[in-house]
């Protein structure tokens, strides 16, 4: 069992890797193209590991909410600033909403 810091580290860099793979699919052009392809495989396996190394510490519940919830709100910017998804105020407000569960989550 790794520490609570740690788990927590885990748990953001999964997150991160969570959102690789979510744009990476918008390049696999329907899994069509090798490297694209290779980078999304490669962010999934280590984004559920690190996820996995998270969880031998944190409660299931939460890490899987906040692993979930940083993918989300990467996905959503990314998405607009990436590939011009709209940024509307309701949008920009439920991302917010997002966060703001996300630090909730963690602070709680």
């Amino acid at each position: 069992m790794s520490s609570p810091v740690i788990a927590w580290v885990y748990l953001f860099i999964a997150g991160l890797f969570e959102v690789g793979w979510a744009i990476g699919l918008k390049y696999t052009d329907g899994f069509t193209r090798l490297w694209p392809t290779v980078f999304t495989a490669a962010s999934m396996v280590i984004s559920v590991i690190l996820l996995g190394l998270a969880l031998k510490t944190l409660p299931v519940g939460t890490g899987y909410a906040v692993w979930t919830g940083i993918g989300t709100v990467g996905t959503a910017i990314l998405g607009i600033v990436l590939f011009g998804d709209p940024a509307t105020v309701a949008r920009l407000g439920a991302i917010a909403m997002i966060v703001a569960g996300i630090i909730g989550l963690k602070v709680l």
